[in-house]
């Protein structure tokens, strides 16, 4: 089966591709997902949950303007230099993906304090529910395009190219190209 750039970044080297472009950053999104929810629920805008929202928030922000620098150097850039992007499937799945991440940052900015400075804690509360939705449903969509089999919009693998998963794992150095 073929697979987006974005699947592929996921299955080569594993486990580690898994843990710092899925696991890690999702992990602390969804611990950011639920705080929030506990925060808009209960209003309660000081104690440990709070917290780990507010570190939940800035770590999760700060990790994606790693991830989205890496991934458009390593990949976005390469990738259209090239022309080998695997349909629009492709193409929306890595881009969703680094979309997802700017909601994140504006939630680090705003927690630091670098933006948002003059909104009150309600307006600052909506912002950060708002951002976190925004991740959701980019991120959703990231994950589904992703999975998709690009051969149904037409692309086919170069000759020699397509591989079952596992020498597809342990072929290739790790760089979603």
């Amino acid at each position: 089966m073929n697979m987006t750039h974005y699947m592929e970044l996921l299955a080569v080297n594993q486990p580690w591709n898994l843990i710092i472009f899925m696991a890690f950053p999702i992990v602390l999104a969804e611990t950011l997902a639920i705080t929030e929810l506990y925060v808009l629920f209960t209003r309660k805008l000081k104690g440990p949950i709070v917290r780990l929202n507010r570190f939940a928030g800035i770590a999760v922000g700060l990790y994606f303007i790693g991830i989205i620098a890496y991934i458009i150097t390593h990949a976005v850039i390469p990738i259209t230099q090239a022309g080998q992007w695997r349909t629009i499937i492709d193409i929306v799945a890595v881009i969703s993906y680094l979309i997802a991440g700017l909601p994140l940052i504006w939630i680090a900015f705003q927690e630091l304090g670098l933006v948002n400075k003059t909104l009150s804690q309600t307006a600052k509360l909506k912002t950060h529910a708002i951002c976190v939705a925004l991740f959701l449903v980019f991120g959703h969509v990231a994950m589904i395009t992703g999975m998709v089999d690009p051969s149904i919009l037409g692309y086919q693998a170069p000759q020699g190219m397509q591989m079952n998963h596992d020498e597809h794992s342990s072929t290739h150095s790790g760089k979603m190209q």
